[in-house]
């Protein structure tokens, strides 16, 4: 057993510094409109008189909308009302939707569209993109509610390899932790320009969003991405610093490359949600000439485990280069075997992480929770690596039934189940396969009920109706005789994946 340093603070405390050092500074900035650290705090606080009125502490928030900076001031005060937020991916599909809302219990839906059937999971719906949330806010009083570093922050919604998703449950001490360790691993400075283009529902969409706070930095959004547009806001916006996953930074690439900035105010440019090319880091190295940092971690994590840094030093040693990093000041990790042993340096095992950042479990999932979680306080990542003598982090394979495709993860057991949905579906597996744009791409094996006639089209165009976009198959290939099974009768994935990644020295992309 390790110690793990407490971290006493809640998401108020990067408001209240930021509001008293540099009130004036320019904290968020979207689509051109720019609004103060002082605005900002003032916002968050309104936000707590808005759900006063209409919702209990302890409440549940859900937040369906686009990256802008009203999500950050909700992301900040939605906890900070003494309410949980619910953040929704803008990919699922209703179905989806609907079972996070209501598992959840949201009481309360804000969104920057219309929600459809999703109003009829909740007692109310507000409105960013008609402007109610806006009335609503300016009518509301300035509150700030008894909140501590227990307090419950948010329930973020995770895709589940036994069926339906899970919803973590990340405090205010585990989001701050990681707002801690991020700092002290990738330091941020007042005059630093943050640009945020990944989705902000997404864990590496916010994970640095708190420490900018705290210091004093600007953040840029980006409501949706586009290489151009981020290239352009690069300069336009003197950016500094900014997150990409994987298929984000190959198409600045080919952007850059097709249509050259000046983007020499770029200080660093991280990148993570999945594992990325070395020539994607070469090319990125070359045409943006700054810091390279390999982030990697989970949502449970809230969300970093490891940080790289200066990644661009190490494109020489394809050994180093495939290197997740090492663990940040505050995090412990061990690689484990089959019975919880640590293994020594250079053996392979499951990834394992400790700290005040690890949630505290899964919403009404008492089972997954202990899976999960050691009495200890370990979380069992299911991914397999290996730590070599100067602590340096190597995946090589995934234990969980999981894909990583452009930086989302993809439950096989989810895609599984829409694709036997279809009435003409005898047997279905699911799992990944490289891709160059995507890392990962979705890949289906479907055995037909006898005299049934199913193409790819079909199948991709059925899921489509039951799962988030980024969920569903790329490929499907199909035969006629039984899946292949081990004994027990679970079928033998490794054995169809094996001609994918043939010549490959790790089993993930």
């Amino acid at each position: 057993m390790r110690l793990t340093l407490r971290v006493m603070y809640t998401l108020r405390n990067p408001l209240k510094r930021a509001e008293s050092l540099f009130p004036d500074r320019e904290a968020v900035t979207c689509n051109g409109e720019r609004r103060t650290f002082a605005e900002l705090a003032t916002r968050v606080r309104k936000v707590a008189g808005l759900l006063d009125s209409i919702t209990e502490p302890g409440d549940r928030v859900a937040l369906w909308s686009a990256n802008s900076a009203e999500y950050l001031e909700l992301f900040a005060g939605i906890p900070c009302a003494d309410r949980a937020i619910v953040p929704h991916n803008t990919r699922w599909a209703q179905p989806e939707l609907i079972y996070a809302t209501e598992d959840a219990g949201a009481k309360i839906l804000i969104c920057d569209r219309d929600p459809g059937e999703l109003a009829g999971s909740v007692e109310r719906v507000i409105r960013i993109d008609t402007g109610e949330y806006e009335s609503l806010l300016g009518e509301a009083p300035e509150l700030e509610p008894a909140v501590t570093p227990d307090t419950l922050a948010g329930l973020f919604y995770t895709g589940g390899t036994t069926g339906a998703s899970k919803g973590v449950m990340l405090t205010h001490q585990n989001l701050m932790a990681n707002a801690v360790h991020t700092q002290l691993a990738q330091p941020m400075v007042e005059d630093d320009r943050y640009l945020t283009m990944a989705p902000m529902f997404h864990a590496a969409g916010v994970y640095n969003a708190m420490a900018n706070i705290w210091v004093g930095a600007a953040n840029i959004v980006l409501p949706a991405f586009d290489p151009g547009a981020v290239l352009d806001l690069i300069v336009e916006e003197r950016i500094t610093s900014a997150i990409a996953v994987p298929s984000m930074l190959a198409a600045m690439i080919e952007a850059q490359r097709a249509q050259p900035r000046d983007v020499s105010t770029l200080r660093w440019i991280s990148h993570g949600a999945s594992p990325i090319a070395l020539e994607t880091l070469k090319a990125a190295d070359e045409l943006f000439g700054c810091e390279l940092i390999h982030l990697y971690g989970a949502t449970e994590l809230s969300p970093l485990a490891t940080i790289f840094r200066h990644e661009d030093r190490f494109l020489g040693d394809p050994a180093r280069a495939k290197s997740c990093g090492t663990a940040p000041p505050g995090v412990n990790l061990e690689i484990r075997d089959a019975d919880a042993n640590a293994l020594p340096t250079g053996e392979v095992g499951e990834v394992t992480v400790q700290g005040p950042n690890v949630m505290i479990g899964y919403w009404n999932k008492p089972e997954q929770t202990a899976d999960a979680l050691s009495d200890e306080g370990w979380y069992s990542t299911g991914d397999v690596g290996f730590l070599d003598d100067e602590g340096y982090l190597y995946l090589v394979d995934r234990s969980k039934d999981m894909i990583v495709s452009g930086g989302e993860n993809v439950y096989c057991t989810e895609v599984e189940d829409a694709i036997y949905t279809h009435t003409s579906v005898l047997e279905a597996t699911v799992f990944g396969i490289p891709d160059e744009q995507w890392g990962e791409a979705v890949h289906a094996v479907v055995v037909p009920r006898e005299g049934e006639a199913l193409d790819e089209a079909t199948v991709i165009a059925h899921c489509r109706t039951q799962i988030g976009g980024y969920k569903v198959p790329k490929s499907v290939s199909f035969q006629t005789d039984p899946l292949p099974k081990s004994g027990p009768g679970k079928v033998l994935k490794r054995d169809l994946r094996a001609p994918f990644w043939d010549g490959k020295d790790r089993q993930i992309n």
